[in-house]
Formats: C-alpha cells, structure tokens, sequence
C-alpha cells in the first residue's frame, strides 16, 4: 500500500471515516463529476449567495423564512460539493488499457441473457459513482454487477436480487467500451 494511501486512512480514522472508499470512473464520468463541481462550485454558489442577499434586505433575520430557506439551500450546497470533492479525491479512472473484452469489468459493455425470461438486455458496467439504470449503466456493486465481474462470454451466472429472487443471465458478449 503506498504511503499516501496509509496517511489517508490514518487521517479518515481519526476523522470518524475508518475506510476511504475508492471511487472508480470512467474517463466520462470524471468528466461530469469534474463539471458538476466547477458549476456547483460557480454558478450554484453564486445564485444561493444572491438568494441570501436578496432575503437578508427583507428585515428581521430570525423571522425571515426566505433567510432561512437560502441558508438550508447554502449547507445543503456545500455539503454536496464536499462529498463530490471527496470523490474526485479518492478517485481512480479506468483507462481504456485496462478493460479486456475477455472477462467482465469496469468499462466493458456485456450483452446478457435472461435465461427464464429469454430477454436480452445489453449493460455498461460502471462503478457505483457513475451508475444510471435508466441510460442502462450499471454499477460493479450492484447485484447483477457483483455477479458477473469476472466471468466470461458464455458463462451463466445465478443472481440473487435484495429481494430473495434467483435470476440466471448467460453472457453473451462483452466488449471494452
């Protein structure tokens, strides 16, 4: 483990944080998190900052619900540009090197089966940052995801849903995206 890593540990134990979870990424979607911190950052700051401003001129601050309303909208802010920061931090990007066509991976692109329902349906695996079921990325901490990192083009994997339900999906195809 590299000394910088051990700080960091070190540092989030004391901190009350024993375990700094690493972030994986696609180069996209460090992108977007770089992108919406810069605008959250600019923009968003400055339009809370302007909506306090504006509420401030109302009068009387301890009885002034646009004052505290805006200054929810301020913590609520920072917060998350603290946790989009942290993220970035502890980042690590998948580079196009490293994903292989052979087996499952952050960054490939795997064409399922459902073997009982005879659908199929095609993922982007990606890690939990970047996951959006609706535009079909998939997170590698997801059930379906834990289940078939690793495996192979026609392997069957069972999976277990939160739900108690067993699904059965063969990989059909996997390609580095």
């Amino acid at each position: 483990m590299p000394p910088a890593t051990r700080r960091l540990r070190r540092l989030a134990f004391f901190l009350g944080r024993p375990e700094l979870k690493e972030v994986i990424l696609t180069p996209e979607g460090y992108k977007k998190l770089k992108a919406e911190i810069e605008h959250l950052s600019t923009d968003k700051r400055r339009e809370v900052a302007d909506r306090i401003r504006v509420a401030r001129q109302f009068g009387d601050i301890a009885e002034n619900a646009e004052y505290d309303d805006a200054k929810n909208d301020q913590m609520l802010l920072e917060h998350r540009i603290a946790r989009l920061e942290e993220q970035l931090r502890n980042a690590r990007v998948i580079e196009k090197k490293e994903i292989s066509s052979d087996v499952v991976s952050v960054g490939s692109t795997v064409r399922l089966r459902d073997v009982d329902a005879k659908q199929t349906v095609e993922y982007y695996i990606v890690g939990s940052a970047e996951a959006n079921p609706s535009e079909k990325k998939l997170s590698n901490e997801s059930p379906v995801g834990r289940a078939i990192m690793g495996h192979k083009k026609g392997e069957t994997v069972e999976v277990t849903t939160p739900r108690g339900a067993r699904l059965k999906y063969k990989i059909l195809e996997i390609k580095a995206a």
